[in-house]
Parts: structure tokens; sequence; C-alpha cells
């Protein structure tokens, strides 16, 4: 296992970075579409989301990629997150799930949801006026996740989702290949021990520097007890709780007091790359694994990375 930390000055020093004998110039990890298209579905009832490049161009089915929102944080605040995300060559699909916990409703996402989203892709492949029909693979799911739905996430990641992050226990899809979560930790809360989580796919954190609802030390701790590699961590200078949405504490949702110096629109950007490109990386893609495993935090101002593999 190759334990790695960030090394933004010695990259920077030599003007790039060597991946697989290739000298890779400072540049940013452009998406690859520009044109993003998106529609409305729903997902075994749940009303939701879909972000999908628009090209002509031939490509190869478009993977899916679930993101599980945070608590009460209804899915249109993540419209810029996916679309960017599926830029990058995803299909995202972005519900909303209602349901009750502790005996209050609202907006909580269930680990269910990635065998749904499965049953969702397989079924809207093969549907006559489908915008998408015979371009996803619907034999791939990755996750994405934020605050709570990152943590149902976590749950997802060790093959079975529990409650209080699922009605009823539920294993993992097979198709589950990778996940990457944005504000999420393992942390129970009153405890000073983090529990292990015996990840069994490739789990990125992706953290704010600035978050003041799931502290940056309960993310970093989390990273630390991930038992399955690849892992990754990645901190973004001045992002708080919300770095993800499309504005600061949406309606309803938990706010973060603790103030973000981070443009918004740029810090949506940078965790939308590094989580695409970290799920990228984990299918096999070589520009992803150069970006996560070399040159990213050396060119990506404000972001301090460490990965195990």
């Amino acid at each position: 296992m190759a334990q790695r930390f960030s090394r933004r000055g010695v990259l920077l020093a030599t003007g790039g970075a060597v991946v697989a004998g290739a000298l890779i110039s400072p540049a940013k990890a452009d998406a690859a579409y520009s044109n993003v298209g998106t529609y409305g579905t729903t997902v075994n009832g749940d009303p939701a989301d879909v972000y999908h490049p628009n090209t002509s161009s031939p490509h190869q089915p478009w993977p899916v990629v679930l993101l599980l929102q945070g608590a009460n944080v209804g899915r249109a605040n993540y419209a810029g997150f996916a679309r960017k995300v599926a830029s990058y060559g995803f299909v995202v699909v972005v519900p909303d799930h209602t349901r009750v916990i502790f005996g209050v409703p609202g907006l909580y996402a269930d680990g269910a949801e990635a065998t749904w989203t499965v049953a969702w892709a397989a079924a809207e492949n093969a549907r006559a006026g489908s915008p998408l029909q015979g371009q996803i693979d619907a034999g791939t799911l990755l996750l994405t996740g934020h605050s709570f739905g990152g943590a149902a996430g976590l749950g997802l990641s060790t093959g079975l989702s529990t409650p209080p992050f699922t009605d009823l226990p539920i294993p993992a899809p097979p198709q589950l290949r990778a996940a990457a979560f944005y504000g999420t930790n393992n942390a129970v809360p009153g405890s000073p021990v983090i529990p292990p989580v015996a990840n069994t796919i490739p789990v990125a954190l992706i953290q704010g520097a600035a978050d003041g609802v799931g502290s940056p030390a309960n993310g970093l701790g989390t990273y630390s007890v991930l038992l399955g590699v690849p892992k990754l961590y990645v901190s973004v200078t001045g992002a708080n709780h919300y770095g993800i949405t499309d504005a600061q504490n949406p309606a309803g949702a938990r706010p973060d007091l603790s103030p973000q110096t981070l443009n918004q629109a740029a810090g949506v950007e940078t965790i939308a790359r590094w989580a695409a490109l970290w799920l990228r990386a984990q299918l096999g893609d070589p520009v992803g694994a150069a970006w996560v495993y070399g040159i990213g935090d050396a060119v990506d101002a404000g972001v301090e990375t460490q990965y195990a593999r």
C-alpha cells in the first residue's frame, strides 16, 4: 500500500509531474463535454433530475453517478455540481427522497436508492423515447453524496446499508464501483473514537477546510479509519459545509455558521472536478489517475490531498 501526502511545492518547482514516464504540464484537468443536458424523471417514485453530456460524437455508454443528498437539501441545490460532474462523461442522477427519521419527516437519503438507481438505469437505457436510450452503462454505478447522504454512502461502501441511513438493512448492488463524498464523516456524536469503515470499494472524502457542520478533524479521522484502498482525502481551502451547493445554507437545511471565503461557483467546480476525476480514475481512466495521483494538488490552488493505494 502506497501512502502519499501532498507535495505541491516539489511539483511546482519542477514545472509539472512525471506520470508514466511523461512530463505533464501544470494545467487544469478540463471536462470533456461542455454541453450538458438535463431532464426530469422518477426513481422508484422519487422525483429526480438527470444530467448528461450532449454530444453527437461517438462515445462509450455513460456510467451512472447517484448523488445522495444532504439532510433536507433539495435536489435543485446540486444543479451546478451535478452538471459539472456530468461534463466529465457521466449520467448524474439526483433524486429527492422523503422519509421519516426519529419521528421527523424530511429529505433524507436512503441506501436503498443505489439499488433503485441501478434498476432505473437499465429501464431508462431500454426505454423508447429516452434521451439516453442505448447510451447508459447500466452495469456501473458510482456514488457521490453530501453530509448525511455521504454517510449513507459510506454504509453502502461496506456492502451493507443499515439504519438510520436506510429504513431496512439492504446490501449494496454489485454494480457499485467507487464513491466520492463531500462534508462526510463517520464520527459518533459524543464519542472520541471514530469507528472503522470496512469499505470494499474505493472512497474519496472531499472536505471543506472551513466546514462548521462536518468538522475537518472528523473528516480526516474518517479517512484514517477507511480500511480499504484506494482511498483519497481532499481538503478544499475556504470551503464550508455548503461548498458543494449552488448557494450557501439552503432553505430547510441546518445552516453552517462558519463563513466560506471561497467563491461559491469556484468551490462547486473544484469539488466536482475532484469527485469526477477520482471516479474516472477508479474506472481505469489514465487522465483521472494522473490528476488524482500526480499533478492535481500541485496545480489546483487551495487544494491539499493525501491518498493510499
